[in-house]
């Protein structure tokens, strides 16, 4: 297992090196978010292919991780190639740009530590699938609530898209459909999808559960406490004039009735 598990950390390694020169090229790291979702099917099919005979559980992890990782990667190029490089990016690298020092800085600030973030939170899909076994009722509670988290996450980025393609509706606050019950139904739907992969993956055993932790733990502390959430209703406050009564209505993450005002 630990051959293996260096074999993807080389795979991903290499990847992320080449998209880096692929981002100095054009002047745009955006992509570094599609990259998110398909480096951990990358990896989760790296495992797979190294596991020989993974069984039912491999073949399950597996799965579940390169569906969630190829969708969420398409999802988000498509995005950033309607939308151009992303502000926070931009804000981000905009000095080392004017000093002349964006490749540099890119690998560092960027890539590297985004290669290293990856590799940890694919941990569970990495380790059930290379430990494999048979399906039993870890597996099958783990992958329900990988479907319920692929249902807000796919549901909530289709109804997002078709509220923001109609001009009528900027600057406007989306509170309809499931964002009427969680302002975040896609991060939501990105913590059980990894909850529920970590859950098959403790099918294989305590060592697998425990050692695959530290990956949906980290994805729920950054999509809630870091770089998902908090960042982007900072910026939401600030150009939504009404998002802060939204805000005082709609749950924060875990899906819930909206909050009656009086």
């Amino acid at each position: 297992m630990t051959e293996a598990l260096s074999v993807n950390a080389g795979l991903l390694l290499l990847a992320m090196l080449a998209l880096w020169l692929v981002a100095v090229r054009i002047g745009d790291v955006s992509f570094i978010d599609a990259v998110w979702g398909g480096g951990m099917a990358m990896l989760a099919m790296a495992s797979w292919l190294q596991a020989g005979r993974a069984g039912g559980l491999g073949l399950l992890i597996a799965a579940m991780a390169s569906l969630w990782g190829l969708r969420l990667a398409l999802h988000l190029l498509q995005r950033w190639r309607r939308s151009g490089e992303d502000p926070r990016y931009a804000r981000m690298l905009g000095p080392a740009r004017a000093a002349g020092h964006y490749g540099r800085a890119a690998l560092l600030r960027v890539f590297l530590p985004q290669a290293a973030l990856l590799y940890l939170t694919c941990l569970p899909a990495q380790l059930g699938v290379l430990a494999g076994g048979g399906l039993g009722p870890l597996a099958l509670s783990g992958a329900l609530l990988w479907l319920i988290g692929m249902v807000f996450e796919t549901v909530g980025d289709w109804q997002l898209n078709r509220f923001r393609a109609d001009p009528a509706n900027r600057d406007r606050v989306l509170d309809t459909g499931l964002w009427r019950y969680t302002r975040h139904p896609n991060y939501f739907g990105d913590a059980c999808v990894w909850w529920g992969i970590w859950l098959a993956s403790a099918e294989a055993g305590v060592a697998v559960a425990l050692a695959g932790l530290a990956g949906p733990l980290f994805l729920t502390f950054t999509l809630t406490r870091w770089s998902g959430k908090p960042l982007l209703e900072r910026g939401l406050a600030k150009s939504r004039p009404g998002y802060a009564n939204y805000v005082a209505r709609t749950s924060g993450f875990f899906p819930w009735p909206p909050r009656r005002m009086g």
